[in-house]
């Protein structure tokens, strides 16, 4: 044991706590003065009424020389001249294999309120991204058990990927199948700005025992302070950057990454930033690239991403939509008309991307899903006159082709839920029924 080295560690160690007091608390931001700390820092404040208690709160601003809070959890308790602790340190969660099965708050502790195992090691919940000149191409597809998506938007191992719907169009359901089929190591699965009521439904209807043996859950709800929501994003990503140091291929699922974007406006507004867009914050477009980015590959493992975004009123071309779309490496859009149809998953591939899908596969596969979107997007053009039945057969060769092939079209891009169809079943079928069209 090295001796010298802990002496002088005690006498550099700075044995005095520093506090300062609450001086005024509006809406979730707490103000004191005092103590000196830094940005992003976590602070204790001890509360002097109720129960008393020491409630953790993140340094997020300065106003003139006070210190601008925001608390984990409810204020009830602070009232003015309530003590602030300075940590002088930020948030760090514990991370570990015998997290994987379990459901965790936006701080890792347990959601049912039992202890966290032994032997986990303290990570940080904020770190950089990885150097661009570190980052592995990405050449190697993985499997997601969704035959449209793995045979026509083929996913490469470290790709990012946005799920665009509106309210109700299956963006739970989608993550849950590729949560049980994907051939990923474990799955991180962040619950961001959930209903409380679709917290247990997702865990047990939409991911199940299977996939739960598999995954790390996440849970910030709706109801829970902004700052907590916001942490639980980055207490996902960063418990996937843990496995993936550790050499793993990590699938990292966030629904969604846009309550995400309303937490930071809730604390943007809240220390003084003027609205742009729609009301979000200019800290809302700096935290989104920071966020995103973390995930992807390094030079140990991969971790492939899926992130949600929740569409209001079905407007793809809206700011946080825009911005996520910008960053990505594709997206899916799930259409509203198609599951309406009963198509499921509603995914429209004419209006979705993989920018990465022609690196990874072969010439035969990718011409085959050329293939299949000229008849796909033939059929949907003429689909009003042929509905009508204005459209006269022999007017376009074609169109012609398109309608002899939907039925074989349609029948592909449907599947049940509790269907688990392997990468490769799902590129044959593409090769049998569309190959002989390929020149």
């Amino acid at each position: 044991m090295n001796v010298d080295h802990l002496i002088d560690s005690l006498k550099t160690m700075d044995s005095y706590k520093r506090y300062g007091k609450v001086i005024r608390v509006v809406g979730l931001m707490i103000e004191s003065k005092g103590p000196k700390t830094s940005i992003g820092d976590v602070c204790y404040i001890h509360t002097t009424t109720g129960k008393k208690q020491k409630i953790k709160a993140e340094v997020v601003g300065f106003q003139e020389e006070n210190v601008l809070l925001m608390p984990f959890s409810y204020i009830k308790d602070i009232s003015v001249g309530s003590l602030v602790e300075a940590a002088h340190r930020p948030l760090e969660i514990k991370a570990g294999a015998s997290l994987i099965g379990k459901v965790l708050d936006g701080m890792g502790n347990p959601l049912d309120g039992s202890v966290l195992p032994r032997g986990l090691n303290r990570i940080p919940t904020e770190n950089d991204p990885p150097n661009p000149m570190e980052r592995p191409r990405i050449n190697e597809s993985i499997q997601l058990g969704i035959r449209s998506i793995d045979s026509l938007l083929t996913v490469g191992k470290g790709q990012r990927v946005g799920i665009f719907a509106g309210s109700g169009v299956g963006k739970s359901t989608l993550l849950g199948m590729v949560a049980r089929n994907s051939t990923a190591d474990l799955n991180v699965i962040a619950l961001i700005g959930e209903r409380g009521r679709e917290v247990l439904d997702f865990i047990e209807r939409d991911l199940g025992e299977e996939g739960l043996r598999r995954s790390v859950v996440i849970v910030a709800t709706s109801d829970q302070p902004a700052l907590m929501r916001i942490k639980g994003a980055q207490t996902a990503t960063a418990i996937a950057e843990y496995f993936r140091d550790q050499g793993k291929n990590v699938m990292l699922m966030m629904d969604s990454v846009t309550r995400v974007a309303m937490a930071q406006r809730e604390i943007g507004l809240a220390v003084g930033e003027p609205p742009t867009t729609k009301g979000y914050t200019p800290s809302v477009f700096a935290i989104l690239p920071k966020l995103l980015e973390r995930s992807g590959t390094n030079k140990h493992g991969t971790i492939t991403a899926f992130y949600t975004v929740l569409v209001d009123g079905d407007d793809f071309n809206e700011p946080i939509s825009d911005t996520v779309r910008g960053i990505l490496d594709g997206h899916f859009i799930l259409d509203r008309n198609l599951a309406n149809k009963g198509q499921f998953p509603a995914v429209n591939i004419l209006k979705s991307i993989s920018r990465v899908m022609n690196d990874i596969v072969p010439i035969e596969h990718r011409k085959s899903a050329d293939r299949f979107r000229e008849l796909l997007s033939s059929y949907v053009d003429a689909e009003d006159l042929i509905n009508i039945g204005a459209y006269k057969r022999g007017s376009s060769k074609i169109v012609d082709e398109a309608i002899q092939s939907y039925p074989s079209i349609l029948s592909f891009l449907k599947q049940e839920v509790d269907e688990d169809v392997s990468f490769d079943d799902a590129v044959q079928r593409l090769l049998v029924e569309f190959r002989k069209d390929v020149q």
